[in-house]
């Protein structure tokens, strides 16, 4: 009995003392371990920029607690590293995901002393879409899950953002922005207020019209509205020469006999004035032009034949480019050589300046014209193919391609684009019958919102329109001259018919031009007719010994409509033989336009034997003509000038620096801006004028200052 008690208590002792099964202290024979509920943990899809939060669940399996340690990389990040598991239960773990914007995946590494295990992590970060509702009194929304823009309406009632800047207040009524009508009136009588879709309130200074008497000035008071004034004393009012000037004295235009020192021509950015000695006007000589700014252009500019290789307007220079692997792309600059933007062209092909308003600078494609924004990035707003335009009224789509081009587009005050456009009966190239149609598109969508009558005929064509009261149109070929006018457009009301009215017999024989100021319109380089019909009188354009050929292009009419100004080449060859081109001088003649009598004429190209090439001209205030043109020098290489022409004289001539290829320029505000090929390479550089381009009447042939080929009243 002794000894079967001895082996009890030994064997006791050995199970209690000498067998330590647990994986810890003061556990006695429990185990410590865990496992992860899951094995992958999927965060789903998150938007760009924002964190999701997960648990994973810790399992413990055995009855004792552990504490486990959690790692992972980002974009995945554990909220708290350490987590107990209590025995035989659980513990969590929190995990963030932050999403970018793409698919990823990480791994969640978790170990408890010789413990390790491993969780799959995933997630897709979505970059949500811009979502821009579609029409007024909508709202879009990014859909996470389809990746999608949803839209709804908006409920009856909710501000909103009318689409015309006409209308402020606007409030959701059945789908459609209801906005009260905006008030733009300034109580000024010196102002003309109006409401423009697109810009909103428009205020400009009203324009006195100019006295015949040119002793006089018409400005506006806001007491009494416009008046005559007397200009300054010595002012000049005809032929100023160191002999004899005619000048304004107490509002009377004398003839006196100019004392020296008498100022004889004006200072000019590249020379100083000219005074009076002993009877001859006298200058200081005169040196290069300093262009005010001078940027690569990237490329070659493109133009139509006969159009602007650059556009004007707000402050902003424009031009359309093609480089040589680059494809083609509109380039914008600031009047002082700023890069605003370069926005290429869909297709990569060219496209032509036609105009530029702050609706948009409108440029002719392929079969269609487009409009840019003029800010921004230059964004496409819309494109009209020319086939739907014509084809508006009746459905029908015209046979062949249909086209139009400069100065059979123009623009009104509020940025509706008229335009001219023909095509042929057949869908055969070369095919003599054509057919044209005038139609005005919208300046925000470039929708038809009126289109005239299919007539016969095609071709050349011009329109310019007054603001005040409607627009002109001149076609050459019947020598008809037609006048339309146009009611606001009702966009619910779908697309107007637009008549074209006869004005008079019309201008027949005449080039393609046509100009307007002040109630006056100069035809095709042939006549003077006041815009109700009546034919003032045709320009006399006798050579005696000479061939005068008169260009139909630019053709200037002063702002108070008195003067016209026209080019010519002329011939001095008197045996009927034809002039060889080195032989063809360029002319400017200056008519009254009562009569279209001549008044003066001067040899418009710098040097009076070199040939030459005549660029562009515009009105510059007081009534002095500003013209580019240039010679061939004996070594072939070309020199350009800016010349100054009042009263039938050159007043003076400034040379641009270098030798240099002129491919086009633009006068606008107080520079000239030309582009230009030097050593080689395309620029846009501008120059100064010493004084301001004309901005009232019609003073460009392309572009107003103002951006569009439109009189103001």
């Amino acid at each position: 009995m002794v000894r079967a008690s001895a082996r009890w208590w030994l064997l006791m002792l050995l199970l209690l003392g000498g067998c330590q099964c647990g994986d810890g202290p003061n556990v006695g024979g429990a185990s410590a371990s865990f496992r992860p509920q899951d094995t992958v943990v999927d965060f789903g899809r998150v938007l760009e920029g924002t964190q999701v939060r997960r648990s994973l669940t810790l399992v413990a399996t055995g009855r004792a607690g552990v504490q486990v340690e959690a790692v992972t990389d980002a974009p995945f990040f554990v909220v708290v590293s350490q987590i107990v598991v209590t025995g035989s239960g659980t513990g969590t773990v929190d995990i963030l995901f932050s999403a970018g914007s793409e698919p990823v995946e990480g791994e969640l590494v978790l170990t408890a002393g010789r413990t390790t295990a491993k969780v799959k992590l995933v997630g897709v970060g979505v970059r949500p879409l811009p979502c821009v509702p579609q029409g007024e009194c909508r709202e879009s929304r990014f859909d996470l899950e389809s990746g999608l823009c949803i839209e709804s309406p908006q409920a009856d009632g909710a501000s909103c953002i009318p689409s015309s800047r006409c209308q402020e207040n606007g409030t959701c009524q059945a789908g459609v922005c209801v906005g009260r009508p905006r008030t733009c009136n300034d109580d000024n009588p010196c102002t003309v207020d109006s409401c423009s879709p697109t810009q909103g309130c428009v205020t400009e200074k009203v324009v006195c019209p100019p006295p015949r008497d040119p002793c006089k000035a018409g400005v506006c008071d806001r007491n009494v509205g416009c008046k005559e004034v007397d200009v300054a004393d010595f002012s000049p009012c005809g032929a100023v020469s160191c002999q004899r000037a005619e000048v304004c004295i107490s509002g009377t235009c004398r003839s006196v006999t100019p004392p020296d020192g008498f100022v004889c021509a004006p200072a000019t950015p590249c020379q100083d004035e000219g005074t009076c000695q002993e009877g001859a006007c006298v200058r200081p000589d005169a040196g290069d032009l300093e262009a005010v700014f001078s940027a690569a252009l990237g490329g070659e500019p493109v133009a139509e034949d006969g159009g602007p290789v650059l556009l004007a307007d707000d402050d902003t220079v424009y031009a359309s480019v093609c480089g040589e692997d680059a494809g083609c792309w509109l380039a914008a600059y600031t009047d002082r050589g700023l890069l605003r933007y370069e926005s290429p062209y869909a297709d990569g092909g060219a496209r032509t300046l036609l105009a530029a308003s702050g609706a948009g600078v409108v440029v002719l494609a392929p079969e269609a014209l487009e409009a840019y924004a003029p800010r921004g990035a230059g964004e496409l707003r819309w494109r009209a193919p020319l086939g739907a335009s014509v084809g508006a009224l009746d459905a029908g789509v015209p046979a062949g391609v249909p086209g139009t081009g400069a100065g059979r587009v123009a623009l009104t005050a509020e940025g509706e684009v008229l335009t001219y456009v023909t095509w042929s009966e057949t869908p055969f190239a070369g095919a003599e019958a054509r057919r044209s149609r005038l139609v005005m598109l919208s300046a925000d969508a470039g929708v038809p919102l009126a289109v005239g009558p299919d007539e016969p005929g095609g071709g050349a064509a011009r329109l310019a329109v007054d603001a005040a009261r409607g627009a002109y149109l001149y076609t050459p070929w019947d020598g008809r001259l037609a006048f339309t006018s146009w009611a606001p457009p009702d966009a619910d009301a779908g697309v107007a018919p637009l008549s074209l009215d006869a004005l008079g017999a019309g201008v027949p024989g005449g080039a393609a031009s046509l100009a307007l100021a002040s109630g006056r319109l100069l035809v095709g380089t042939q006549a003077f007719v006041d815009t109700d019909g009546g034919v003032l009188g045709a320009l006399d354009w006798d050579g005696g010994v000479r061939t005068l050929s008169p260009l139909a292009e630019p053709v200037l009419v002063s702002p108070g409509g008195a003067v016209g100004h026209a080019f010519a080449l002329a011939c001095d060859r008197t045996d009927g033989l034809p002039c060889p081109p080195e032989a063809l001088r360029t002319v400017l003649r200056a008519f009254r336009s009562d009569d279209g009598g001549g008044l003066s004429e001067v040899d418009v190209l710098p040097s009076p034997v070199l040939p030459g090439v005549f660029h562009e001209a515009a009105l510059l205030q007081r009534d002095i003509v500003g013209v580019l043109a240039d010679v061939e020098l004996p070594d072939g290489q070309r020199q350009a000038w800016l010349e100054w022409i009042s009263s039938g004289r050159k007043a003076s001539q400034c040379s641009l620096p270098g030798r240099v290829h002129v491919a086009g320029a633009v006068f606008a505000g107080d520079m000239l801006h030309v582009a230009l090929r030097r050593d080689g390479v395309w620029l846009l550089e501008s120059y100064p004028l010493g004084g301001r381009t004309e901005s009232r009447g019609w003073p460009l042939r392309h572009a107003s200052p103002g951006g569009s080929r439109r009189a103001a009243p």
